[in-house]
Parts: C-alpha cells; structure tokens; sequence
C-alpha cells in the first residue's frame, strides 16, 4: 500500500482558526487571488486549498452553507460533478497530472476539517510520487508557490467561464 504523507499540515491544524466559514467568507470578497478562488459558478465555486497535499490540490464548494448533501439542489450537485471533471481535465492539461484523489470527508468522524460545510477535494498525483521526504525530513517538496499555482491555473478557469457563458 501506498501512503499520501502530509506531515506538512500540521500547520493548519496548529494554526488558529479564522473567525466565520472560509467557504461563506471567501466568495464575499472581490479578491480572488489572495482567496485562491479559480472560478465561480452559479451555485458552486473552485479554489485552491490553502495548506494542499500536493501542487493543484483543489476543493470545490457550494455556496450554501450546509454539511448535508440532501441540502444541495440536483443542479448544485450536476454543477459541482462537472466542475470535477473539468478541473481534472485542467489540471491533466497544465500540470500534467497522471490521476487524482477526488472526495469529499464528510462530519467530523469523517474526517473533514472544516465539518460545518460540505467541499469536494481534487488532489492530483503523479506516479512515484510518493517518495522520502515527507517520512524522512519532514519536509513536502512542493515545487510551485500557491500564487504562482493560481496564477498558471486561472487562465484555463476563465476559458471554462467562457465555454459555460456561451
């Protein structure tokens, strides 16, 4: 077997938590870069996760804020199902990922940080990606900045946005 080690967010868990829901906040605010937001949908929205697993790791929420999946609408569902796909599609195309990890951990028992609102994550992999930094020096070798990561991905977000307006 395989492990995804993360040693690395122990940050997030050390680290206080903001006040608010990041996934209500977030989508407030016009700043899309320094929120990592990639793209906004009728009732969903795409945005990198802020202590990632990998490079491109992405979530997807709703803009509703609910920890059930009967609370979201069919076409909540649908939108949030092909923002999946074309994310994995994107981050094949720019990244050049060789598979994914998609999921969501739903309720606290399921493991889910922020448990008050449901989000999907898309977590890219490469084959030998696993290796002997995280075990051994502790250390995630991540290769690109977040911003540097947003920057290279939220071009192929607005062609999407493009596609979908028309």
């Amino acid at each position: 077997m395989k492990k995804l080690w993360a040693p690395w967010r122990i940050d997030y868990i050390r680290t206080p938590q903001d006040e608010g829901c990041i996934f209500c906040t977030k989508p407030q605010s016009n700043n899309d870069r320094k929120n990592l937001i990639l793209y906004r949908g009728e009732e969903s929205f795409v945005l990198m996760n802020l202590y990632p697993y990998s490079n491109g790791h992405i979530m997807i929420s709703p803009y509703n804020h609910t920890a059930k999946m009967n609370d979201l609408s069919k076409t909540c569902k649908l939108e949030i199902m092909e923002l999946a796909n074309e994310t994995m599609n994107i981050l094949t195309k720019s990244m050049k990922a060789e598979g994914f990890n998609f999921g969501a951990n739903i309720g606290k028992a399921g493991g889910a940080g922020i448990a008050e609102h449901l989000h999907f994550h898309i977590v890219p992999r490469w084959v030998g990606d696993t290796n002997f930094m995280p075990v051994i020096g502790n250390t995630k070798v991540l290769v690109e900045g977040l911003q540097e990561s947003w920057d290279n991905l939220v071009p192929h977000y607005s062609l999407l946005k493009e596609k979908t307006d028309a």
